[in-house]
């Protein structure tokens, strides 16, 4: 199967790197893209949030529902005078696409535009729904984004099957490595009240990093989970930063500000880890204000239609089977999973994501098309 010509996706990429789009703004993207999918067909919807635009196409009926999901915002560019080239301009070098975004993630959005051009021309009539939904907000807050759409979808019962998430999941070579699920994400902010004083007379103070350190060290000690949980790397307890003091070596402080984060399993959820950290804090004595944000809870992609799709298309396209795993951070994937979707992550190498020079080599970004095009026929059922 022919989707397309190299040149296109290589375009589409070098049109979309080439408008800035730092998180939430989308620099026109999604309209482009909206207009090109309009023309083959597809109902376009626009689910906006405040700053974040939400497009949702579709094309057909009927079940099932496959759906690509991306984000069209990037992360900032840093000092641009330490780039090889400007950021947001598209420059090849020996074979790759250097540009802020080109492998997170609008390479694997113009290779999805691609796929879904192709199949709409070739399979007019294909059985069930071909769907697209992209955000500018991905890599920023995450609320008015791929969250606010759930909400969307849950509240009138918007089905989704599958879902092919476009993030930078390879490794080493383009599919070596596939995520079917994530641990969740929760962190907290501890504010520990003590009493400010001299440090010769600690008698008449109180140190909240003296209070917090035997707390914090029984957390980051703990081990969470009792037993591996098949697929999971193991709950973590990070601490993120750790501010106190008043900038004078003879000060005891006043409070200490403590940030944290729990990367979990399905051995847990949000409530549970509160739970479990309040009561430390509480047996050790710790004068603490607590507030959390929960990122997303862990979903898994158990044995199904959606792994067997991309596991038999890459074996058959790139000569090689995926790992399996739910390693690396979180991904809007975990908005679209509690909907009851199929939910796997496959798209480029991720060396140089969020990275001054990032780029995406050049004959991988032109394989993506035709591999995310094959991976939805099958899920369709599509012949011919």
């Amino acid at each position: 199967m022919s989707v397309g010509s190299g040149s296109d996706v290589l375009a589409l990429t070098c049109e979309l790197v080439s408008r800035p789009s730092v998180t939430p703004e989308d620099g026109g993207c999604q309209t482009l893209i909206a207009e090109r999918l309009a023309r083959c067909g597809f109902t376009i919807e626009w689910l906006d949030a405040g700053a974040v635009r939400n497009l949702w196409a579709t094309h057909g009926r009927g079940d099932p529902v496959a759906c690509l999901l991306g984000h069209t915002d990037v992360v900032p560019t840093g000092p641009a005078d330490a780039w090889s080239s400007p950021p947001f301009v598209p420059t090849i070098r020996d074979g790759r696409l250097y540009a802020r975004g080109a492998a997170d993630m609008k390479g694997s959005v113009a290779a999805f535009v691609c796929a879904l051009e192709h199949l709409a021309t070739a399979h007019p009539e294909h059985p069930g729904v071909l769907a697209l939904l992209l955000t500018s907000d991905e890599e920023g807050d995450a609320i008015d984004g791929v969250r606010h759409v759930a909400r969307v979808f849950a509240g009138r019962g918007q089905r989704i099957d599958h879902c092919l998430v476009g993030e930078p999941s390879s490794g080493a070579r383009l599919g070596d490595t596939v995520r079917i699920g994530r641990r969740g994400s929760l962190t907290g902010t501890a504010v520990i009240q003590g009493i400010q004083g001299h440090v010769a007379y600690a008698e008449l103070a109180r140190n909240p990093i003296h209070d917090a350190l035997p707390a914090l060290l029984e957390l980051s000690r703990r081990q969470w989970d009792e037993a591996p949980w098949p697929d999971f790397p193991a709950t973590g307890f990070q601490i993120a930063g750790f501010d106190a003091g008043t900038g004078a070596s003879n000060v005891i402080p006043g409070t200490a500000r403590v940030q944290f984060n729990f990367r979990y399993s399905p051995r847990w959820t949000a409530d549970a880890l509160i739970v479990e950290v309040e009561d430390c804090l509480r047996r050790h004595g710790v004068p603490a204000t607590l507030n959390w944000h929960r990122s997303g809870e862990p979903f898994h992609t158990t044995e199904g239609p959606l792994r067997r799709a991309v596991r038999d298309t890459l074996r058959a396209r790139l000569g090689h089977l995926p790992q399996e795993n739910t390693g690396g951070g979180t991904s809007d994937g975990r908005f679209i999973a509690p909907l009851g979707a199929e939910v796997v992550e496959l798209g480029p190498i991720n060396a140089s994501i969020h990275k001054v020079d990032e780029c995406i080599d050049i004959a991988d970004l032109e394989r993506l098309p035709g591999i995310y095009a094959e991976i939805l026929e099958r899920l369709l059922g599509m012949t011919g």
